[in-house]
């Protein structure tokens, strides 16, 4: 019996593939579980729409990463930081505080582990932090940490 996948199922397929399975694991197993439903050509050409309908919200998520990432080029996040004679900065500047600012400033949500940031920032002056928008677009901000009075 053919049928369509609609969980992963260990050893004998994944979510959305089509199998030939024996008749009786498929109609005591696979389909009591709903782990599996018959492969008729009408459940076929909905499979095939729900790929259609899950590529087409790929590219606009990829588009709009796309968007993000220039849109952030052209950004300067501001921090103020306590610091030092030198420039060294009492503390330091992670991700969170970045996003945070990010947000207030300019009003765009980006999560903090998004932000590919090694070492938080430890010194005054201009910094270029990677984001991670898709995973195959990535961008970056800028932060400009400023001495606080």
């Amino acid at each position: 019996m053919k049928v369509i996948f609609l969980k992963d199922v260990k050893g004998k397929g994944k979510k959305g593939d089509v199998k030939n399975v024996s008749d009786g694991y498929a109609r005591n197993y696979l389909l009591k579980n709903n782990l599996a439903q018959e492969a008729t050509p009408g459940n076929l050409k909905a499979l095939e729409a729900k790929k259609k309908k899950n590529e087409q919200l790929e590219q606009e998520e990829k588009e709009e990463a796309m968007n993000l990432k220039d849109t952030l080029a052209d950004l300067t996040v501001e921090l103020k930081a306590k610091s030092g004679d030198s420039g060294r900065l009492f503390g330091s500047i992670t991700s969170k505080q970045i996003a945070d600012a990010l947000e207030k400033q300019h009003g765009y949500k980006i999560d903090k582990r998004k932000m590919e940031l090694d070492q938080p920032i430890r010194a005054l002056g201009y910094t270029t932090v990677p984001v991670k928008l898709h995973p195959e677009v990535s961008g970056s901000v800028k932060v400009h940490v400023t001495e606080q009075k």
